[in-house]
């Protein structure tokens, strides 16, 4: 293993900005894995650790594959981390929302522009990924349709969904979004919530990345983890979502993972003056729980489920 710089900044008030990176092995560029990019994603930073203390002992053993070259990034946005803010500290920019970057640019277009530098050239690329809808999750592999997706290969991470989405026009400067347009098989890994470390969910992601560089031939045959799911695979547009009919307390009497049936009870809203029961939640259809909300108030027209049907 060998940790280096992939970038630093000076800082007036601190010490400086620096993003560390860890690579295996040598020879072509085969895989890059990147964490958390949001202050917020200790799940996504404490996979990626989980993530560089194997590749140690698997390049130990001599369990990799010759000829191959993995890069991780655990953390590219230190600084947010430290004092617990999602986006960037002085402005609220958001990384994942500046790729390719700009090297003369603001300061999270500089940061992006030189950890994109780094990131290309290898054949995949996952980034441990966090939803801008906040809430909980069930483990899956998405992938943006920009014409260059690979699915096939997407299962073979073996997590029991792959989520294909339709880019919006803002997500062509997402990471997954830029990495495909620059000919890298791009994935991003997404499970559990935001701001909580949930060590199954994290174990999980990690042995599905293990799992994958087995299966493209990156380790040998003595690093087989589990086998894994055969993954449903499903467009974003076919969940059915649960918008919150009125503003209040949420009380939710499921959780994602959870198979419901049609008119199961899923959530009270609460009164926040009264204590009363202003909306009864229903299931609209049977599937399984793919998303639901871990916020205590509910906002009106808010998500609060999301069901997978497939």
């Amino acid at each position: 293993m060998k940790e280096e710089i992939i970038y630093s900044m000076s800082s007036p008030f601190r010490d400086d900005f620096r993003i560390r990176g860890f690579r295996f092995g040598e020879g072509e560029k085969t895989l890059a894995v990147v964490g958390s990019l949001r202050g917020d994603e200790v799940q996504q930073l404490h996979t990626c650790a989980q993530l560089v203390k194997t590749l140690q002992q698997i390049e130990k053993r001599k369990g990799l594959t010759d000829g191959v070259e993995i890069l991780v990034i655990p953390s590219a946005n230190p600084f947010s981390m430290n004092i617990g803010k999602r986006f960037w500290a002085m402005d609220g920019t958001d990384i994942n929302r500046m790729f390719p970057g700009y090297r003369l640019g603001e300061t999270t277009q500089r940061i992006a522009d030189a950890l994109f530098k780094a990131l290309q050239g290898y054949q995949y690329g996952v980034q441990m990924a966090s939803s801008y809808v906040a809430g909980c999750y069930m483990p899956h592999v998405k992938l943006l349709h920009t014409g260059y997706e690979d699915i096939q290969t997407a299962g073979l991470f073996g997590l029991p969904y792959v989520c294909v989405r339709q880019p919006l026009p803002f997500d062509t400067t997402l990471l997954n979004y830029n990495w495909q347009i620059w000919e890298t098989k791009a994935y991003s890994l997404y499970g559990g919530s935001n701001s909580t470390l949930d060590m199954q969910v994290s174990r999980e992601v990690q042995s599905a990345v293990v799992r994958f560089m087995e299966r493209v031939g990156l380790t040998v045959a003595d690093c087989r983890p589990s086998a894994g799911y055969r993954p449903v695979v499903f467009d974003e547009s076919e969940l059915v979502c649960i918008k919150a009919p009125v503003s209040g307390i949420f009380f939710a009497f499921r959780k994602a993972g959870d198979m419901v049936n049609e008119g199961d009870l899923l959530a009270h809203i609460i009164h926040p003056y009264k204590g009363t029961v202003e909306a009864v939640i229903t299931a609209p259809a049977g599937g399984r729980l793919f998303f639901s909300s871990d916020k205590f108030l509910a906002l009106q027209s808010a998500p609060l489920f999301k069901i997978c049907t497939a």
